[in-house]
């Protein structure tokens, strides 16, 4: 059977760049048995990383909170992001990083003196086409069954599979979660409500991983003049907004038209979706435009 990925593509693994067809680990590596790692992903647009300081202080953050050692310090993560993404020749591309707490016997307290385990790959990246912008993506409520601390960019994505696949069932795009009768998330990605031209976001806790996106939207709703409330959102504000939209490093900002089989507001991409998607294409135009030293000064690293 022929894979679904690249077998030749150039991985990163402890410290070697090799064939990812080729790249094994232990079974008994913790990331396999017990789940026992982190991970992010930076998109790149036009071999260009996208918000890399922002994605790397978010791996940071996420193995302190599982007392994992950082195996390298930020040069060295920014060197394996750019190096991977020059290696494979692609433009618009997504670097994912792994970090697993490493090979022991199974047990589940944390094992002294063993080494974290790192693997990285880059695989290409399809931006959102006209379809999914234009007429936007579809999806049905459900539970948030997921841990309590979603704020970590844990590899134990089970929940968020589990959630995945309801919308897969119910054959729709994406679920919207709730906790306790208030919004979380989607499956792997931030949700936004609009009532009264108001952008509204779940407050920032361990129930939702707060996406770079987070921060990106409240930066371009201050720069489009929309008014911007983090705080609890009900089930019954999602079900009667004027617009909902999903944001994530491979979605960008879209649209949710239909919610529950209901069309949200008019059933089209609404207003304050359009100046956002607006604002969001101008932030990637300007990257991608940029000298690059420019590009390398904003990221603390040499050109390529």
């Amino acid at each position: 059977m022929t894979p679904d990925f690249n077998p030749d593509a150039i991985a990163y693994l402890n410290g070697r760049y090799v064939r990812l067809g080729d790249a094994q680990i232990s079974v008994l590596d913790r990331g396999f048995i017990f789940g026992d790692g982190i991970y992010d992903v930076v998109p790149a647009y036009a071999g260009r990383p996208f918000r890399m300081a922002e994605h790397l202080a978010r791996l940071e953050r996420s193995m302190a909170a599982v007392g994992l050692n950082n195996p390298m310090n930020r040069a060295g993560w920014e060197d394996i992001i750019h190096s991977l993404i020059e290696r494979s020749g692609l433009g618009d591309c997504m670097v994912y990083m792994q970090v697993t707490r490493g090979v022991a016997r199974r047990d589940h307290g944390f094992p002294a003196g063993i080494e974290p385990t790192v693997f990285c790959m880059v695989s290409p990246f399809t931006r959102p086409g006209p379809q999914q912008r234009e007429t936007g993506l579809s999806a049905i409520g459900i539970p948030d069954l997921r841990w309590l601390r979603c704020d970590i960019k844990a590899i134990s994505l089970l929940g968020n599979v589990l959630a995945r696949q309801s919308a897969i069932e119910a054959r729709v795009d994406d679920v919207i979660q709730f906790r306790d009768g208030r919004l979380t998330e989607a499956s792997a990605a931030n949700i936004w409500v609009v009532r009264d031209g108001v952008l509204l976001a779940p407050e920032r806790d361990q129930c939702i991983l707060e996406g770079i996106r987070y921060g990106l939207m409240e930066e371009l709703a201050r720069e489009c003049a929309v008014p911007f409330q983090a705080r609890a959102i009900s089930a019954d504000e999602v079900a009667t907004a004027d617009e909902i939209m999903l944001t994530s490093a491979t979605k960008e900002v879209l649209p949710v038209t239909r919610y529950n089989h209901q069309p949200v507001g008019d059933g089209r991409p609404g207003p304050v979706y359009a100046r956002l998607r607006t604002a969001y294409d101008a932030v990637i135009a300007a990257l991608v435009s940029a000298p690059a030293a420019a590009v390398a000064a904003r990221s603390g690293n040499t050109p390529l």
